[in-house]
């Protein structure tokens, strides 16, 4: 059997009211249509399934490849339930104009309400946004659940929103609960749990060339939102220096860490057998160099791959930034380097979700 190696996948490609042409004009991709918002750019879901486009496994389905290799392609420290479902979906979206207003739910309240697909968090890359871009993100202090509903009714609901200014290089943790839309003339890099469950609140009053327009999901997102603790301004991340460049650690939840890396000529990775990596190009170009297999993947602006468990030793080589997404071990793969480059507790609990779980374990340390 041929052993995985570094993966690339052809994009999917899905039209959107609010989509464009700006990943023709950002990558040189050839598009479908003029009317393109979202590529996804590793996918296992129902509503899109990627098929590998390099090497000799080329044509192969991710859920094949999950079924072939098993834990080989998507690590040993992973759940079970990631050798059924795969765990993460990556994208790039071109939001042309403004999504609607909507908000995710969790995975308790999913499983009480959907069939399949599980709750849904979310993270942002700016990838580029036209002077006076902006996103929906979060809702005006003092909001309410009735204040909100009875906004919906009056047609006043823009008026609640938290308007937040976005450039390139942004970065914006979406947790589930969090009221948000991206913006006219913003790209982003997605990062998300694989799902594709989302309650609109407005749509801006638009309708389809039949006059019709799309369905909203006004209870379920009242029954959602986080009214307490939205956030409200982009995440400014931890970075620990690396010889040759840097990494951010962005964003951290029991589902997905984002890291940015910044490379300046050659920079060591590892999955250590025990987790998938999702990479993707922003900015510069890269070889990705797998010993392994003695493949040498080019990476240009836009290009994802999927690093499968099994490549334990890989680097990238280059200069420029990418995006590293993969589903972490808290205490190892964040708190710990964290910590161990001098960054207090509190630091940390202000960028890792969930983080609190792990205090009594480190609490000497963070009081050190």
């Amino acid at each position: 059997m041929i052993k995985p190696y570094p993966l690339r996948f052809y994009p999917i490609y899905k039209e959107k009211v609010w989509g464009g042409t700006a990943l023709n004009k950002k990558f040189g991709r050839v598009l479908p249509s003029a009317s393109i918002g979202e590529s996804w750019e590793v996918a296992a879901h129902a509503q899109g399934i990627s098929v590998v486009a390099n090497g000799p496994l080329a044509g192969t389905t991710l859920p094949e490849l999950m079924s072939m290799y098993g834990r080989a392609l998507i690590g040993t420290a992973l759940p079970d339930s990631a050798l059924v479902k795969f765990p993460l979906l990556l994208k790039i979206l071109d939001a042309n104009d403004y999504l609607s207003v909507q908000v995710h739910p969790d995975d308790e309240y999913a499983a009480d309400h959907e069939s399949g697909d599980p709750g849904k968090w979310e993270a942002w890359y700016v990838i580029a946004a036209e002077p006076g871009a902006e996103i929906i993100y979060g809702l005006k202090p003092g909001a309410t659940r009735e204040s909100l509903r009875k906004a919906i009714a009056d047609g006043t609901l823009a008026h609640c929103l938290n308007r937040v200014p976005v450039k390139p290089g942004d970065v914006f943790d979406v947790p589930a609960g969090t009221v948000h839309a991206l913006g006219s003339g913003v790209m982003v890099a997605e990062i998300q749990q694989n799902s594709d469950t989302v309650y609109r609140l407005y749509d801006w009053d638009r309708v389809d060339a039949q006059g019709k327009s799309r369905p909203l999901h006004i209870k379920k997102a009242l029954d959602v939102i986080q009214f307490a603790g939205q956030k409200t301004t982009p995440v400014t991340g931890l970075t620990i220096p690396q010889p040759a460049g840097q990494k951010t650690v962005m964003v951290a939840n029991r589902y997905f860490a984002l890291e940015i890396l910044l490379v300046e000529g050659a920079v060591p990775e590892a999955t250590q057998g025990e987790r998938f990596h999702l990479l993707t190009c922003l900015e510069g170009s890269f070889a990705l160099e797998d010993d392994g297999s003695g493949i040498q993947l080019a990476m240009e602006p836009g290009d994802s791959v999927l690093v499968p468990a099994c490549v334990e030793m890989y680097r990238l080589v280059g200069t420029g930034k990418v995006m590293k997404c993969y589903v972490p071990d808290i205490r190892r793969n964040i708190i710990e380097p964290l910590l161990s480059h001098g960054y207090s507790y509190p630091d940390i609990t202000k960028m890792v979700a969930g983080v609190g779980d792990y205090r009594t374990s480190y609490l000497p340390l963070a009081e050190a």
